[in-house]
């Protein structure tokens, strides 16, 4: 019976036309590889470095929308309309909030929030023609908790939940759903920098005592990206191992 089970799994796998943005390196590259490897159709948006073979890199900085237009076009060429959109691609300038310039402000919000709008706001219109469409935004367990020196970074990562909100309420009766993904401490080169007391502090906050991986993270994207998470919307999934809980 569980063969036949995984069996019926298999044959109803829908290969569809994804894009990952900022699909270059850490949690966005390991997302495009990971559904990649689940079938789909992948591209991936860069703006330096490469993505991982086999998928098709198009590059797009998200805070020029000519450039996001383009991009969405080269995707739609090779692999048809977009039918699954990872926004992923943010940056971070931390500062203390009081010496926080006000470029350092807009140019998080302008890539992180304003970016990401960009790109759903293309995305959704091809989804409507087809009722079907998948959106999950990256956000971060400081978009909740909060964290010292990233007031601008939190903040555009809050703004997150308040936007996959509003675009699940819009779009649900069309087949399409928008949620949130937040992650946690990852393992990635932005925190192998970090000095080892730090990383030491944050793992003896997290309940399950250590770092999470781009794996843990990817896992979580395949299941809301998925047909089986056809009645999840407007959902926060954190998956930080318990470091935001409640929050």
């Amino acid at each position: 019976m569980s063969h036949d089970t995984a069996q019926t799994q298999t044959e109803s796998f829908v290969q569809r036309s994804v894009l990952v943005t900022g699909g270059s390196k850490g949690i966005g590259r390991a997302i495009a590889a990971d559904l990649l490897r689940a079938g789909h159709k992948v591209a991936a948006t860069y703006r330096s470095g490469d993505v991982p073979e086999g998928v098709l890199g198009v590059q797009c900085d998200i805070t020029d929308p000519e450039q996001v237009e383009a991009a969405f076009k080269a995707v739609e060429d090779a692999h048809g309309p977009v039918e699954i959109l990872v926004a992923n691609a943010g940056i971070t300038k931390d500062g203390l909030l009081m010496r926080m310039s006000d470029e350092d402000w807009e140019a998080v919000l302008d890539t992180n929030l304003t970016g990401t709008f960009r790109v759903v706001k293309r995305a959704v219109r091809p989804m409507m023609k087809l009722k079907h469409g998948r959106i999950v935004l990256v956000s971060s367990v400081v978009a909740l908790m909060g964290s010292a020196g990233q007031v601008n970074y939190s903040s555009s990562k809050a703004g997150l939940v308040g936007m996959a909100r509003s675009v699940a309420r819009e779009l649900g009766s069309r087949g399409i759903t928008c949620n949130v993904v937040a992650p946690g401490f990852i393992e990635t080169d932005m925190t192998a920098v970090l000095d080892e007391d730090v990383i030491k502090g944050y793992q003896q906050r997290i309940p399950t005592g250590r770092l999470g991986s781009t794996d843990d993270i990817a896992a979580a994207v395949r299941y809301l990206t998925s047909d089986a998470a056809g009645y999840v919307t407007g959902a926060v999934l954190p998956v930080d191992g318990g470091l935001g809980m409640g929050h």
